[in-house]
């Protein structure tokens, strides 16, 4: 299953022969069409709902059901592909990669770090101390851990 949301309106598109994915795309988002479609996969696989070995769409499938060119599809597979989050075999298509423990840590920490992000700006937004802040943090650290 394919969302794409352009100029306010979704599409919602089922590939036959192939599991489901959902990429939500944005016009009006900073962030380029590749890396919403990289990241919605990522997304997807780092979460459970792409399985290893899975088949994911043609670069030319994917491309035509969410009306996004060929170029920018591929780029967005070969950056996957790079990463270590899809395999491409020759003839056959491209496949989620066997999962990469070492991989799924770092984006563990690379969402840890947004997060982190989005509380000190809250709590200089709020004139909150670090100290209150990390106070706070050791004790819903110490909540999780009994």
């Amino acid at each position: 299953m394919y969302f794409c949301s352009k100029l306010f309106t979704n599409l919602q598109t089922i590939v036959k022969g192939v599991i489901d994915i959902k990429i939500i795309i944005s016009n009006s988002s900073s962030t380029p069409i590749y890396e919403q479609i990289k990241n919605a996969i990522i997304s997807q696989i780092m979460n459970g709902e792409l399985k290893e070995d899975e088949n994911i769409p043609s670069i030319r499938s994917l491309a035509q059901d969410i009306r996004i060119s060929v170029m920018t599809i591929k780029k967005a597979y070969d950056e996957l592909e790079q990463e270590g989050y899809i395999i491409t075999r020759q003839g056959k298509g491209s496949f989620v990669a066997p999962k990469n423990t070492e991989l799924a840590k770092e984006q563990a920490k690379k969402d840890i770090e947004k997060h982190i992000s989005q509380i000190i700006m809250i709590a200089n937004k709020f004139d909150i101390s670090n100290k209150d802040i990390l106070d706070l943090f050791k004790f819903l650290m110490e909540d999780t851990t009994t």
